[in-house]
């Protein structure tokens, strides 16, 4: 199971497909990058698409 839920963020989003979009790409910046927006600590997900999902989910990823 995902974290952070689907449903919460999809109020954020206008839609799946943008959802989708925004965090595959932030996804492949942080494995190429290594670049992350929180201290490792603070991330509930080890993976990085689940890790997309929680910036945008704070709000720290503008669309």
């Amino acid at each position: 199971m995902i974290y952070p839920s689907i449903d919460k963020i999809l109020s954020m989003v206008d839609s799946k497909y943008k959802l989708v979009h925004i965090a595959s790409t932030r996804s492949k910046e942080m494995g190429s990058t290594d670049h992350y927006q929180m201290p490792d600590e603070e991330y509930k997900c080890k993976k990085d698409l689940g890790r997309a999902l929680e910036e945008i989910e704070k709000g720290l990823i503008k669309y």
